[in-house]
């Protein structure tokens, strides 16, 4: 009869609230983590000022802080999307975190969605701070280019995303804390984020990179008001593969 009469179990939230209740929570925590802040944020900003203060980058028809402005917010995005989001998720697969999380209702898609969703602030949040000190400091952006640089970040962050977890997903944690900060500063320094590519030559094979195909399309979009087609296909693709090689390699524990 007592079991007859057991209390039943509350019914899990509806999937969307679920997503967006741990998206909420991720966002969060990376805003709270001053390492996280430090490089997603603060480092970015000091390039940013450098950059403009230096002059290291020159021409006579674009003033630097137009050129520079975009690939600042190219390293943003891969700071966040990319180092951030993969240094985290490897310790949290290591300590087992993962694998848990993924059991509950919120289940590994929700969990690897409420993960997107968090870039997706977080990258939002950069975008607005960065944004502001650039214009701050003389940024003159094409009005309808703004929409399109906002595409391309979505783009972007979407492609580092998957790859920061493909990464995380696939070595060890300690691997990843070391990887993603390498490969982090290689492509701002020389993979076409934060200053602009020569087309020919090496420059048109650099473009193949995500890194590349996110800084160059960030600098048309701002620069010329028109989106970049072939940055965004470039995107795109890195973003399918890196989902299909999570498909078939990523491991929880």
């Amino acid at each position: 009869m007592t079991a007859l009469h057991a209390p039943l179990a509350p019914a899990p939230r509806p999937a969307m609230r679920r997503i967006l209740s741990h998206g909420l929570y991720e966002t969060r925590n990376v805003l709270r983590n001053g390492e996280q802040l430090l490089v997603s944020l603060i480092l970015p900003l000091l390039v940013l000022f450098g950059a403009h203060r230096l002059e290291l980058i020159t021409s006579a028809a674009t003033p630097s802080i137009d050129v520079i402005t975009p690939g600042v917010l190219a390293l943003a995005v891969m700071a966040s999307a990319f180092t951030g989001q993969g240094i985290a998720t490897g310790f949290e697969r290591q300590y087992g975190v993962l694998a848990y999380l993924a059991t509950t209702p919120l289940g590994a898609t929700g969990l690897i969605l409420g993960k997107a969703i968090a870039v997706q602030a977080v990258v939002a949040v950069q975008v607005l701070v960065i944004g502001t000190a650039g214009l701050v400091l003389g940024w003159n952006p094409d009005p309808v280019g703004l929409v399109w640089l906002g595409v391309v970040v979505v783009l972007g962050a979407t492609a580092f995303t998957a790859l920061g977890l493909l990464l995380a997903g696939t070595v060890r944690a300690e691997a990843t804390l070391a990887l993603t900060n390498v490969v982090w500063v290689l492509l701002g320094a020389a993979g076409g984020s934060v200053f602009p590519l020569d087309h020919d030559g090496a420059g048109a094979l650099l473009l193949l990179l995500p890194s590349a195909a996110l800084g160059e399309g960030l600098r048309t979009a701002a620069l010329e008001g028109s989106f970049p087609v072939l940055e965004a296909l470039i995107l795109s693709g890195w973003a399918a593969l890196a989902v299909l090689a999570a498909r078939r390699w990523f491991n929880w524990r």
